[in-house]
């Protein structure tokens, strides 16, 4: 029998949409139920243990309510209650559940969250544990997350099944939130987790630091306003290469929001889920998203845009949106697709594909978009 350890942070992400940079913190968590916004890592959970709900061989442990037993029960796994956490939970409870599930003795430790939340489980457990995060949060720096919570499901599920799975030290980083809602992406390593390394399934630390070459992004960038269309309304993502857009038009950018331009002005700054619907609404038809792929991860969809919601790609169309890229960054992701995480497993297969990758100055290239990889066969 598999015994799995489940630790749930019921507040990872819930900034996102509302392009607050990060959920850490009483204030930000304050302001975003203040304005409207639902959590995002229970519904992920329970689609990370979908894919092993009608196991047999396993029993899950955890913390009761949210942190746990609410998320187990909800796919009808049996469930062990070995605590519980204050109302509204916090980082310290979050430590107290991933040592009492270490002293418990289970088999791997799964948890849903962001950057913060694998800071916590390594203050709790070190690097001699082997533990898994749902991706849950706003900030996806750490390398410890598998690419969808329906991968992290799938890692689980060859585990159980004793598939031959790989394990070994993945990265935790962690940004400064205060400098990130300055345009400042400050990334600290804070140490080592052990992981189940399944390559397709597993995301990679996100690249920072790294030199773009500008003539690339402003050949990108002309590219895109040789093209611009009149009374089209732009939604410009973050990111360096989305960001060279609104520089050779001579705008102020958001480097880790959305912008929007019309008529090559700019008319709304750091929009918010809600604004961004708002103006696609009042614009519909003519909408284009400009989106790039973080670095070293290739998630192009889940990945600090989480403002750019399902119902928002919907509402615009698939093929507005305009996927941007350096050679160099593509490069780097060593044959591996594009990633979309959108937390809508319908819209993220609607999204997977061969898709168009603009690249420089009327140069393009066709790259493979996939949430995920579909499961192993058992040999």
């Amino acid at each position: 029998m598999f015994t799995l350890g489940l630790i749930i942070n019921p507040l990872a992400g819930i900034g996102g949409p509302l392009a607050l940079k990060g959920s850490d913190g009483a204030a930000i968590v304050a302001e975003a139920h203040s304005r409207g916004a639902s959590p995002r890592a229970p519904q992920r959970a329970i689609e990370a243990l979908q894919a092993i709900a009608a196991s047999s061989e396993i029993s899950v442990v955890g913390f009761a309510g949210a942190m746990g037993a609410d998320i187990a029960q909800a796919v009808g796994l049996p469930f062990e209650t070995i605590g519980a956490a204050s109302t509204p939970s916090s980082a310290a409870d979050t430590i107290a559940a991933a040592k009492a599930l270490t002293k418990q003795g289970v088999d791997l430790i799964l948890f849903a969250g962001g950057d913060g939340t694998a800071r916590d489980i390594f203050e709790a457990v070190g690097t001699n544990y082997p533990v898994l995060g749902i991706p849950a949060g706003v900030k996806m720096h750490s390398g410890v997350y598998a690419v969808s919570p329906q991968a992290a499901g799938e890692i689980v599920k060859l585990l159980i099944t004793g598939q031959l799975v790989d394990i070994g030290l993945a990265e935790v980083r962690d940004i400064d939130e205060e400098r990130f809602r300055q345009g400042v992406v400050s990334s600290r390593f804070y140490g080592e987790l052990l992981v189940p390394r399944q390559g397709r399934f597993l995301q990679q630390v996100k690249s920072s630091g790294r030199e773009v070459e500008e003539l690339v992004l402003q050949d990108i960038a002309a590219d895109i306003i040789e093209s611009m269309e009149d009374d089209c309304l732009y939604l410009i993502g973050p990111g360096t290469t989305p960001g060279a857009v609104t520089q050779e038009l001579g705008l102020a950018n958001t480097l880790l929001g959305f912008d929007a331009v019309l008529n090559r002005q700019l008319v709304a700054a750091d929009l918010d889920e809600h604004t961004m619907f708002q103006l696609v609404q009042q614009h519909q038809p003519a909408v284009k998203v400009l989106i790039t792929a973080t670095g070293g991860q290739g998630h192009i969809i889940g990945r600090g845009n989480q403002q750019l919601s399902p119902r928002i790609i919907r509402a615009i169309g698939l093929d507005n949106l305009i996927i941007l890229a350096t050679k160099t960054k593509i490069t780097e992701l060593q044959g591996r697709p594009l990633q979309v995480d959108s937390n809508d497993a319908e819209l993220d297969r609607a999204l997977s594909g061969y898709r168009q990758v603009i690249t420089g100055y009327h140069d393009a290239i066709i790259y493979p978009v996939g949430l995920f990889v579909e499961p192993l066969e058992s040999p």
